[in-house]
């Protein structure tokens, strides 16, 4: 009774609401979730978990305006949704006892094939004789064997001669090692004869249905415990359809306990809707994704998308906040241009001044570069004096580099920006992050105005303790 009443009184805690936020209860359960996931921390820190309280407030905010935009409904969110449930539905389905005992019977079944006798591990040297060979032949193989024997009792290296005289092309390879092996894989003759000698002893030539061997044996040992080969074993059974197969099991079991009243497949159907009433983690984990899904979506529609887009909003953003993106050193806004001969290096300098920035590539495409013909070959950037030597030279007068292949005649055309950039494209990527920054805050303070907000700082503190 006492252990009934103590899980009992474990669910009510984690029923217990810790906020409201949109008219919507956040459980205890949820939020314990969502802060251990995305803190790192074994234990719950005070501080942390106070500004946690706040982010996942925002968090929740977003995913409410994400609702009352009906993005939820919205085919994209509905397939995307179901798709992962339904992957994650497969793996609560399997039958992990089911698993763990058809591991257990494996591995009975293999040390029961093993035996007492344990395992060995064995380099061997075979000459085949054909099963129709004649006398003369086994006779030339055996002193061949009688050879290769001799220079082992007199110090030859196996592993050389293993490489050099087996016949057994996968071990010869590798000296003529063989994989740890127990009686009952490999032929009788073998086997007797391994497990006859001692570390490190070397047999003699002797007959098998495969021809003639000499075997060393390098180590004996018994088949260790379950617990020692279980990952491996379930490694083999997964690789074997394990999983799906313990489904098929419990759905099996299931169907008979309904008397075939029901078709099979709406039993599997049936147990994938029970899964959140079974599994709080199966609940908490589909609703992190479906809140996740929406946070994505509403986030790009009111900041991330916005901001990229907005271009009299980054316009003005960079006006407000110029000083921030100082250079620390001069940029050289413009291009240089590598051309076929003087003469055209001086016209192509003079005709790209007239134009705009805009303009200069198809001036080089279609008026310089005709058909198939290159006469020149132009870079457009942003440089900071060390990362364009063409640049360095022309611009910030340090010495010249070696004249490009085939346009050797450099000419650069630009302008000079020697604190700030001229134009907030110019530093677009760091402004749009920063300009991210200030929608999305502007963002959570009107969705914080908009829906109402109770934290139950009660029961935050249970959880502090």
């Amino acid at each position: 009774m006492a252990l009934g009443s103590s899980v009992w009184a474990q669910q009510l805690e984690d029923n217990a609401v810790v906020m409201t936020v949109a008219g919507k209860n956040v459980s205890r359960a949820e939020f314990e979730y969502s802060f251990q996931k995305n803190n790192n921390e074994q234990t719950l820190d005070k501080k942390a978990l106070d500004e946690y309280v706040q982010l996942f407030v925002d968090f929740k905010l977003k995913v409410a305006e994400a609702e009352a935009q009906k993005l939820d409904t919205a085919t994209a969110f509905i397939n995307e949704y179901n798709g992962y449930r339904h992957q994650q539905a497969s793996e609560y389905l399997v039958d992990t006892a089911w698993i763990e005992a058809e591991a257990r019977r494996t591995y009975e079944l293999t040390n029961q094939q093993i035996g007492p006798a344990g395992l060995v591990l064995t380099s061997h040297i075979l000459l085949m004789i054909p099963q129709n060979a004649d006398e003369a032949t086994q006779q030339k193989t055996m002193s061949r064997m009688d050879s290769i024997y001799n220079a082992l009792l007199n110090g030859g290296d196996f592993e050389e001669l293993a490489k050099k005289h087996s016949e057994d092309p996968g071990s010869a390879r590798q000296g003529g090692r063989l994989d740890w092996l127990f009686a009952k894989q490999v032929l009788k003759e073998y086997a007797d004869v391994a497990y006859s000698l001692q570390k490190g002893e070397l047999s003699k030539p002797f007959l098998s249905p495969a021809g003639v061997h000499v075997v060393k044996l390098l180590d004996k040992k018994q088949f260790e415990p379950y617990e020692y080969h279980r990952e491996n074993i379930h490694r083999f059974l997964e690789q074997r359809g394990a999983r799906q197969k313990s489904v098929e099991v419990r759905i099996d079991s299931l169907y008979k306990q309904y008397g075939g009243k029901v078709k099979r497949e709406d039993v599997l159907a049936y147990e994938e809707t029970q899964l959140e009433k079974k599994y709080p983690e199966f609940r908490l984990l589909m609703q992190e994704y479906h809140d996740g899904l929406l946070l994505f979506e509403v986030s790009n529609r009111e900041v991330w998308e916005k901001a990229a887009q907005d271009q009299q909003g980054l316009e003005a953003y960079f006006k407000k906040n110029k000083k921030k993106y100082a250079w620390d050193s001069p940029r050289f806004k413009g291009a240089v241009v590598h051309c076929a001969t003087p003469e055209l290096a001086v016209r192509v300098k003079k005709e790209m001044k007239k134009l705009p920035e805009e303009q200069w590539r198809d001036y080089i495409r279609k008026d310089i570069n005709q058909d198939s013909l290159r006469l020149a070959y132009m870079q457009i950037g942003l440089f900071k004096q060390g990362t364009n030597a063409y640049v360095d030279s022309l611009i910030f007068e340090q010495e010249a580099p070696k004249p490009m292949d085939n346009y050797p005649y450099a000419i650069a055309v630009g302008k000079m920006q020697k604190k700030y950039p001229a134009n907030y494209k110019d530093v677009r990527g760091p402004l749009t992050a920063d300009y991210q920054k200030e929608l999305e805050q502007r963002w959570i303070e009107g969705l914080r105005a908009k829906y109402p907000v109770t934290i139950y700082w009660e029961e935050i503190e249970k959880i502090k303790k």
